[in-house]
């Protein structure tokens, strides 16, 4: 097909900027899950960093301001989760509470035995 016969109905100087009307949250205000962010870290994290994916799963409790992040896992992953003497849950930890400073809440994340 040549140039003349592809008709897609645009231009090759038209502009492709286009506005968008939405903005980068988890959920609108009224519906949106105190902590999601921080939740969706921390499982990302957990995810990649076992040998059983599957075997993971993340419980919030929220009160306020406040999110607990419950990380539940496999038991021979729970080394992997907390690392030498705690440095990798403490990392964990970190990146949950700058999630959760996106949002306002105040996060800690505990592991489940």
């Amino acid at each position: 097909m040549t140039e003349e016969q592809v008709d897609d109905g645009f231009e090759e100087d038209d502009d492709f900027e286009e506005e968008d009307d939405f903005e980068d949250d988890v959920a609108p205000e009224g519906n949106r899950v105190v902590g999601a962010r921080a939740r969706a870290a921390v499982e990302h994290i957990a995810k990649h960093l076992v040998d059983d994916p599957d075997g993971i799963f993340v419980d919030a409790n929220e009160r306020g301001d406040n999110v607990t992040l419950l990380v539940h896992a496999s038991p021979g992953d729970l080394g992997r989760i907390i690392g030498k003497r705690g440095r990798v849950i403490q990392s964990v930890r970190q990146v949950a509470r700058a999630a959760g400073a996106t949002e306002g809440v105040r996060v800690s994340v505990d592991v489940a035995e």
